[in-house]
């Protein structure tokens, strides 16, 4: 067993056939926003007003608002980091922490704002931190820091890559945190405004700078975004009180690696006379109701605006946005209300110049480019070196893994590491002749492979049950012995990319898979209640990007590897290992 499935919860599985009571294909996912109704004027009154130094929502909108919303009127949350109000909070033990109200919702919900996701129903007193990575750049000196993070903590202590882009540490307690956030700062880091109503991680081209075909180089724009958005670290109040969670991306590749379609911002690289700049998609996200893809903004900004453009977009959000039903608070949903003239009217007036110039028609994003591999050995625009893309198996790495890659990143390369969305590593800046040396490095040969198998490539696993409250099914490790067990019976020509999320908040993104899986519970062929999966079929990213469609309800988990075979035969082309053998 390798050492990273030791590690997992690992669920049984067997070969039950898949039943042939499979439902009809359906589909469940908005596709472009509704037609919006003639808006009153008073509907456009700011939600939100600044009081001594944050923005508060103003009493007369308080009427059916959310928990959430309510926990941010109680006490505002970025007062924990302003204010040092950490310092006091890591003095208390957890009992007493939990006597009162306040600070309860303090460890639950407002340290949220602050990276800290509190583990009350499986791991109560520890706390994932979430770290605010821009493009997914990250240095030997950051990846260390984190290992001795993690280290501590023993087997509470682990790391995740994140859907976008990021890093997640596991296993912290709250006595440590003011001590971990010096430490982080030391070395570039923050941890602030990642979790709840505010800006996650700016993604980028994870192979910004390197990449010979490249169209621009991201890193510029999503530093400059990230430091706007935390105030360089500072913490930024006038964007932390925001309806819910926001999205952004910054595309610079033909590939669309970072996954503008289901971002709530994506800045697309475009030229409007002779001028460098960007079109505008706005509103994709997911969310347990609904799901939808962006859709065009009608409007371009010069790569000089892609700050002020985003501060009027998030300020039109966190203005104008719903703050009743959670389930209906991301961007798309004020956008639908609007309609995209009315949100697109409402971002100009927060505009500098309260201007804004119409959609380019010269996009510099190739539609019929295919998507191009990152695993392996491939040669850089700078002469005489090249990028390795290693496979991080679900994105799962421990404090030994991190020193390692770490190690290897300056003996090689410059220090530097570059996650993906697909919850991947590459190192970059390697000199040609050291990149056989490298290839021959433990870590590359047993764990973290350049070569991974074709099914294991495109695999994508959120945190699951081990460690997330509101997963329902373990995902990470059931989602590599699905695989494993589905590679030993098919072949496959190409890369089909699965994707497993514990929720319908599909943190795995399941929707923009070639095959996803939504976790849920069910009954077996017994009426026994069990883990079990919602599987979708068809998810596209690239240019022709879109979300899939519900093929079968309530798998029961032991059953998914005959219906996965079956899927893949039927749609992406398998061959059954017994056909290929006789054949051979």
């Amino acid at each position: 067993m390798s050492s990273l499935s030791a590690r997992f919860l690992t669920p049984p599985l067997s070969h039950t056939a898949p039943s042939s009571s499979a439902r009809p294909r359906t589909r469940i996912f908005a596709g472009p926003p509704k037609v919006a109704q003639p808006v009153d004027a008073g509907r456009l009154e700011p939600r939100v007003e600044e009081r001594d130094g944050y923005y508060v929502l103003k009493e007369k909108f308080r009427q059916g608002i959310n928990p959430s919303e309510k926990v941010k009127i109680e006490r505002e949350p970025m007062k924990l980091f302003m204010e040092n109000g950490i310092e006091e909070l890591a003095k208390l033990s957890m009992e007493e922490i939990d006597k009162e109200k306040s600070s309860k919702d303090d460890i639950d919900v407002r340290l949220k704002w602050l990276g800290l996701f509190h583990r009350r129903k499986h791991h109560y007193g520890r706390f994932m931190m979430r770290l605010k990575l821009p493009n997914g750049v990250t240095t030997s000196a950051q990846t260390r820091y984190l290992a001795s993070v993690i280290k501590k903590y023993g087997k509470d202590g682990c790391a995740d890559v994140t859907t976008r882009q990021n890093w997640q540490i596991r296993g912290v307690e709250l006595r440590d945190v003011p001590e971990i956030l010096k430490g982080l700062a030391e070395v570039g880091l923050t941890c602030l405004q990642s979790g709840m109503d505010n800006v996650r991680n700016p993604v980028g081209n994870p192979l910004a700078g390197i990449d010979p075909d490249e169209i621009v180089d991201t890193r510029p724009y999503t530093n400059l975004l990230s430091q706007f958005i935390t105030s360089n670290f500072r913490g930024n109040p006038d964007l932390t009180n925001l309806p819910r969670k926001w999205n952004v991306c910054v595309v610079g590749s033909h590939d669309l690696y970072e996954h503008p379609h289901i971002n709530d911002l994506a800045y697309m690289p475009a030229m409007r006379d002779g001028r460098f700049g960007f079109n505008l998609l706005v509103g994709g996200f997911f969310s347990p109701k609904r799901c939808a893809e962006a859709v065009p903004l009608d409007a371009w900004v010069s790569a000089d605006d892609v700050v002020p453009l985003c501060k009027a977009v998030l300020e039109t959000y966190r203005d104008l946005g719903f703050r009743g039903n959670r389930q209906k608070t991301r961007m798309m949903w004020l956008i639908d209300e609007l309609g995209i003239e009315g949100f697109r009217s409402e971002v100009v007036k927060r505009m500098p110049h309260q201007w804004l110039e119409r959609e380019s028609s010269e996009d510099l994003i190739k539609k019929q480019w295919e998507r191009r591999d990152y695993f392996g050995v491939h040669p850089q625009k700078q002469e005489g070196f090249s990028y390795v893309g290693l496979h991080i198996p679900v994105g799962r790495v421990q404090e030994d893994d991190m020193d390692e890659l770490a190690h290897l990143a300056d003996i090689y390369g410059s220090g530097e590491l570059r996650l993906t969305v697909e919850q991947n590593i590459i190192i970059p800046n390697i000199e040609n002749s050291k990149i056989e040396a490298l290839l021959k490095e433990p870590l590359l040969k047993d764990r973290f492979s350049p070569e991974p198998p074709l099914l294991m490539k495109g695999l994508v696993a959120c945190t699951g049950n081990q460690f997330c409250g509101q997963a329902i099914i373990e995902t990470k490790a059931r989602a590599l012995k699905v695989t494993e067990e589905v590679q030993r019976l098919v072949s496959v020509t190409r890369p089909v990319r699965m994707h497993w999320t514990g929720c319908p908040n599909t943190c795995g993104q399941v929707q923009v898979a070639d095959i996803g899986f939504m976790g849920c519970m069910t009954r077996d062929e017994n009426g026994k209640v069990c883990e079990g999966a919602d599987v979708f079929v068809g998810g596209r990213v690239g240019s022709d990007s879109h979300l899939g469609d519900l093929y079968k309800k309530s798998v029961p988990c032991k059953d998914l590897v005959p219906l996965v075979v079956d899927i893949l035969v039927k749609h992406f082309g398998a061959v059954p290992r017994e056909r290929e053998d006789m054949e051979d």
